[in-house]
C-alpha cells in the first residue's frame, strides 16, 4: 500500500540557529506533538512539544540541540512502521527522509490512519473475532488453519495486544460458519475475547442457565 503521496511539505522545518521563539509560536498555533529540526539542510532531530516549558523562551535552538529527539521514517518506509513509529514516539507529526537526511515532508497520524482503514480488513465483508493465547503457544500459521479449515476465509489479522505473556490477536474472517471456527480456537486452547455475531456455545450456556433457574425456583 503506497501511503508517499500523504507526505505534506507545507509544515514547517526549523533550523538550529533560529529563536526559540519561532519554535514556540508554531506549537501555539498548530496541534502537532513534535517538528523536525535541522543544521544546514540535514536532519538533526525532532523537538518534542511537551518540552518547552522547561525552556528559556529568548535562547535559540542550538542551546537546547541536546534535547532533540532522534525518530524519523524514510519514503520507503512501509505504512505499519510508521504507524509503528507513530505509536512508539507517542506523536501525531514524522518527518520523512531521503537517503541524504534531507527532510522531505512529514506524515501525519490522521491521513495514515486514514490510509489504514481503507484496506479490506475493514472494507471486506465478515466478522471481527478476537482471540488470545500465551505468546509461546500460538503461531499465525495456526490460526489461519484454524478458520480455513472450516470453510472459511482468513481476511486479515494483528496483535492487538500483548502482555503477561498472553497475546491478543484481532482477525477479521468470513462469517459463513463462524460458530464452527470458534469451537476449534476452543479446542485448540484459545480465549475468545470477542466475536461480533452469535456465539452459540454462549447460546447453549444461557439456555442451560435459564433452565437451572427455573428448576430452582419451581
Amino acid at each position: 500500500m503506497q501511503i508517499q503521496t500523504h507526505i505534506i511539505t507545507t509544515i514547517p522545518v526549523f533550523n538550529l540557529s533560529e529563536p526559540l521563539e519561532n519554535l514556540v509560536q508554531f506549537f501555539m498555533e498548530n496541534t502537532f506533538s513534535h517538528v523536525a529540526i535541522v543544521e544546514g539542510e540535514k536532519f538533526l532531530g525532532v523537538f518534542n512539544e511537551n518540552d518547552l516549558e522547561n525552556f528559556e523562551v529568548d535562547k535559540k535552538l542550538e542551546d537546547y540541540r541536546f534535547n532533540l529527539e532522534s525518530f524519523f521514517v524514510r519514503k520507503d518506509t512501509s505504512w505499519l512502521d510508521v504507524l509503528e513509529t507513530f505509536a512508539r514516539n507517542e506523536a501525531n507529526l514524522l518527518p520523512v527522509l531521503d537517503p541524504e537526511d534531507k527532510v522531505l515532508g512529514y506524515y501525519d497520524i490522521t491521513d495514515i490512519v486514514s490510509v489504514f482503514i481503507e484496506t479490506p480488513f475493514f472494507t471486506a465483508p465478515g466478522a471481527i473475532l478476537v482471540v488470545a493465547k500465551e505468546s509461546k503457544d500460538y503461531s499465525f500459521s495456526e490460526i489461519v488453519q484454524i478458520v480455513e479449515s472450516n470453510n472459511s476465509k482468513f481476511i486479515g489479522g494483528f496483535i492487538s495486544d500483548q502482555r503477561n505473556e498472553l497475546v491478543q490477536v484481532t482477525l477479521k474472517i468470513s462469517s459463513n460458519n463462524m460458530n464452527e471456527v470458534i469451537q476449534t480456537f476452543r479446542r485448540y486452547n484459545y480465549n475468545i475475547l470477542f466475536g461480533n455475531i452469535d456465539d452459540q456455545f454462549i447460546d447453549d450456556l444461557k439456555k442451560r442457565s435459564d433452565y437451572l433457574d427455573k428448576y430452582l425456583n419451581v
